[in-house]
C-alpha cells in the first residue's frame, strides 16, 4: 500500500435472519464507528449470493436483504461515506470467481472448515461423505476470495473461525499473480478480540439456533418483554446478586460506560431485585436503540429508498471493479483478436519488444522465474522457490528495484558469471517501476 492510497476495508454481512441484539453488539456498531475513520475506504456489502448456499426460500432471502440493510443503515452507516452494496449487483463478482477458480487447487478447498464440518456429519452419521454437500458450499471460500480481491482490500474484519477464509484469499491471490503478474492484492485478517459475545435469554451466546436472542428492531413492548424473559436465578430482593456469569449484567456492560457499569455492579451487592434490574437494563437498551427504531421502522415501510441507496452503491462499487475485471481478463488472455493483432504489428514496427519475466512451475514442485529478451534468450534465471508467493515477492523486487536488488536475491538466483551482465542491467532498467 503506497502512501497516497487509503487503506481499505472491507466486511460482508450475509443475508439470512433478521438481526439481534448480539449481532448490533458483536459487529454492527463496531463497524459503523470504524467506518467513520478518516483516511480509510469502508466496502459492506449484503452478501446474498452466499445466502443462497444455506438458505433456498426466495422470500426469506428478499426478506432478510431488506431488514439486514436497513439495521445497519438505521445504525449509522452513511453510505455518502463508505460504498454499501448488494453482492449480486456487482456481475464482475461472479466473473472474478470463475477466474480465481481456475487457479485455486482442490486440495486448498478440502481444507476448508465448512466443507471438512460436513465430511464430518456424514461421517459421524454413516453417509456418503458428499451427501448434502453441493459445490456452492464447496466453493464458498473462492466465491469469497472474489468478493475480497475485486477491490483490494487491505483488511477483512473477521471472527477467528474466518481467519482460513482470508489465507486461502491470499493464497488464491498469490497464485494468479505469479501466473499473470502483480494484479491482486493480499489482505489481512483484522481480528478485534475486544468484540463482545451476548449471552442470550437462556444464559447461553446469543444465537438464532439456540432461539434465545433478543430482536434487535423490535417493537419497544417486545423488547421489553424478552429482556424480562431473561434467565436469573432464586435470589430475592435484598440478597446480594453477583455479576460474574451474570447475563443481565453482561448485557447491561456492552451499552454503558464505565460509571453506570459501577453504578449497577453495587445495584448487584446491594441486593437489587430481578425485576428492577431488567427494568433498569431495558431502559439503558432503549435508551441507545430507540432512537435507532424509528428509522428502521420508515427504511422497512418504505423499501424503494433501501433499493436506491443499495443501487446508487453497486454504482459505486462497479466504477471500480468494471476497470480492474477489464484489467484482468487482458492479462489471462481474455482479449479482443484485433487489438491483440494490433498490439503485435506496433510491437513489429517499432522493434521495440521489451523483456519480460515468465513465472513457472516445474516438476519438482517448486515455483521459478526467468527473465526473458524480445528474442527469447534468457538474461536471468531462478533457484526453485517453496511457494509461488515468494517467487512473486522476488520479482516484485526485481521490478521496483532493478539491478540494485541482484546483490540480495543472489541466494535465490543461477547467475551465470561468465554472461555479461549488461545486457540483464539495461533490461532490469526498461522494467523497473
Amino acid at each position: 500500500m503506497s502512501a497516497q492510497q487509503p487503506l481499505r476495508v472491507l466486511t460482508g454481512i450475509t443475508t439470512t435472519g433478521t438481526p439481534h441484539l448480539g449481532n448490533y453488539v458483536g459487529s454492527i456498531r463496531a463497524s459503523v464507528r470504524a467506518s467513520q475513520q478518516p483516511g480509510v475506504q469502508s466496502f459492506y456489502f449484503l452478501a446474498d449470493y452466499h445466502a443462497l448456499i444455506k438458505c433456498d426460500e426466495p422470500a426469506r432471502i428478499q426478506r432478510s436483504t431488506l431488514e439486514i440493510a436497513a439495521s445497519w443503515l438505521a445504525a449509522g452507516l452513511d453510505p455518502e461515506r463508505v460504498t454499501f452494496y448488494r453482492q449480486s449487483d456487482v456481475p464482475e463478482i461472479p466473473e472474478l470467481t470463475w477466474l480465481l477458480t481456475c487457479v485455486t487447487g482442490k486440495g486448498l478447498l478440502n481444507r476448508a472448515h465448512a466443507y471438512k464440518a460436513m465430511l464430518d456429519k456424514n461421517a459421524a452419521a454413516g453417509a456418503d461423505p458428499d451427501s448434502d454437500v453441493t459445490a456452492g458450499l464447496f466453493m464458498y471460500p473462492v466465491l469469497m476470495g472474489a468478493d475480497i480481491l475485486m477491490f483490494k482490500a487491505h483488511q477483512v474484519p473477521v471472527g477467528r473461525d474466518q481467519i482460513q477464509h482470508i489465507e486461502m484469499a491470499r493464497d488464491m491471490a498469490a497464485s494468479f499473480n505469479h501466473l499473470y503478474g502483480e494484479h491482486l492484492v493480499l489482505p489481512e485478517a483484522l481480528i478485534d478480540s475486544n468484540v463482545a459475545l451476548l449471552p442470550g435469554l437462556d444464559g447461553r451466546k446469543m444465537s438464532k439456533s439456540y432461539d434465545n436472542t433478543i430482536a434487535l428492531f423490535g417493537p419497544r413492548e417486545q423488547l421489553r418483554k424478552q429482556i424480562m424473559g431473561i434467565v436469573t436465578d432464586s435470589r430475592a430482593p435484598g440478597e446480594p446478586k453477583d455479576t460474574e456469569g451474570s447475563a443481565l449484567y453482561q448485557i447491561y456492560r456492552a451499552f454503558a460506560d464505565d460509571a453506570e457499569a459501577a453504578a449497577f455492579a453495587q445495584a448487584f451487592a446491594d441486593g437489587i431485585g430481578w425485576g428492577d434490574a431488567k427494568q433498569q437494563l431495558f431502559e439503558r437498551i432503549d435508551r441507545e436503540i430507540g432512537p435507532m427504531r424509528e428509522r428502521y421502522q420508515h427504511l422497512i415501510a418504505h423499501p424503494q429508498e433501501v433499493e436506491r441507496l443499495l443501487l446508487a452503491g453497486a454504482e459505486k462499487a462497479r466504477a471500480l471493479a468494471t476497470p480492474f475485471m477489464a484489467e484482468l481478463r487482458h492479462a489471462v488472455g481474455l482479449r479482443s483478436l484485433q487489438a491483440s493483432a494490433q498490439a503485435q504489428s506496433a510491437q513489429t514496427a517499432t522493434k521495440t519488444v521489451a523483456a519480460s519475466f515468465k513465472q513457472y512451475r516445474e516438476a519438482d514442485g517448486r515455483f521459478y522465474f526467468k527473465l526473458v529478451d524480445a528474442a527469447g534468450q534468457v538474461l536471468l534465471q531462478s533457484r526453485g522457490f517453496e511457494s509461488p508467493r515468494e517467487a512473486g515477492q522476488a520479482v516484485k523486487r526485481l521490478q521496483t528495484e532493478g539491478a540494485a536488488a541482484l546483490a540480495s536475491l543472489a541466494p535465490q538466483l543461477d547467475l551465470d558469471a561468465s554472461q555479461p551482465d549488461a545486457p540483464l542491467r539495461q533490461a532490469l532498467a526498461q522494467l523497473k517501476v
